[in-house]
């Protein structure tokens, strides 16, 4: 590590062999805590390159439990976090919705690192049940639409870092590898990130891909559609920009979408969101994310999966996929 540490410094880059061995070799306990510590601190100080990302990516996804779900047409609905805007849990909420309006999901989340309650925290607190069990996640997708895919059950190889993330409290170059190593390898992919520079990475690699896919840049700088103003847009065959006018609503404020204070208050944000007592900017959030999602699988215009989103949420078929999911988690 010494070696990579000294050249990294200099400012060269690394192979996306050379990548994806230092993860594996971070996986199998070669490095101590410092180590792991310095090689994070400097893809915060400098950016990482498609090479660099490609073989991260290809490490988690070689080491990982994979999941075979694949009789299903799924997608997932990911951000990277790491935008600092403190909103509630939109992609997630946007899952629940998506999996109302017929939409099978496989999603993968996490514990929050850089904000107050990230996927797997309001999922918890919600008495859903985290599991790798395929059998159980077939009938979560089979009976709600949606299953859960806590991130540390399927990444074990990751134990190394997790207590380094915690403890750093920032974002690392983890966040933007989140939406990538989905363990279910899921065939549609709806994906948020925290800026420009990352977005056009992520379509680079997915471009070589399958799978079909829309990456999201809020160009104010959230990791989602946030109609607070205009959205950056890369799927396979275009590039474009959407405005909430697009979806023929408001632009909102940032302060309409905050997330709360603690787990229980952004549980609490969620809940009633998904039984039909949110704001109209709260709704409308959602439902432009869930509504690009469903465009995505269903391969019809942002606007129709906005309106097929919106259906879903007013007729409380996204809060009947979470209270399958729910009923489905007390039974294990």
């Amino acid at each position: 590590m010494k070696q990579i540490l000294n050249r990294l410094i200099n400012h060269e880059q690394l192979s996306s062999q050379e990548a994806r061995d230092i993860l594996v070799a971070i996986s199998e306990g070669k490095y101590n805590q410092s180590q792991i510590a310095a090689f994070l601190t400097v893809y915060m100080m400098r950016s990482v390159t498609v090479e660099e990302l490609e073989g991260f990516r290809d490490a988690l996804l070689d080491l990982c439990l994979a999941v075979d779900v694949s009789e299903f047409n799924t997608i997932d609905l990911c951000g990277t976090g790491g935008d600092g805007k403190n909103t509630f849990n939109i992609s997630t909420l946007s899952s629940f919705v998506a999996a109302g309006a017929g939409v099978k999901v496989t999603k993968h989340g996490n514990y929050g690192v850089s904000s107050v309650s990230g996927s797997s925290n309001v999922m918890e607190h919600l008495g859903i049940h985290f599991s790798n069990d395929s059998d159980f996640l077939k009938k979560c997708l089979d009976k709600a639409g949606i299953c859960v895919l806590h991130a540390p059950l399927f990444h074990p190889a990751m134990k190394n870092v997790a207590p380094i993330r915690r403890e750093l409290g920032i974002k690392t170059f983890f966040n933007m590898l989140g939406p990538m190593v989905n363990p279910a390898f899921p065939k549609n992919q709806l994906v948020g990130v925290f800026n420009l520079e990352l977005a056009r990475l992520y379509g680079y690699l997915y471009q070589k891909s399958e799978k079909n896919y829309a990456i999201l840049h809020a160009m104010d700088g959230y990791d989602e559609i946030s109609l607070t103003g205009k959205t950056k847009v890369i799927t396979k065959a275009s590039e474009e920009v959407l405005h909430p006018k697009d979806f023929k609503v408001s632009t909102i404020n940032q302060e309409q979408i905050y997330g709360g204070n603690s787990v229980p208050e952004a549980a609490t944000i969620f809940l009633n969101i998904l039984k039909g007592n949110g704001t109209n900017a709260q709704n409308n959030v959602v439902c432009a994310n869930a509504g690009m999602a469903i465009s995505v699988v269903e391969g019809c215009t942002p606007i129709e999966g906005f309106e097929k989103a919106k259906e879903s949420l007013l007729s409380g078929n996204g809060l009947q996929a979470l209270e399958k999911l729910q009923k489905l988690s007390s039974n294990k």
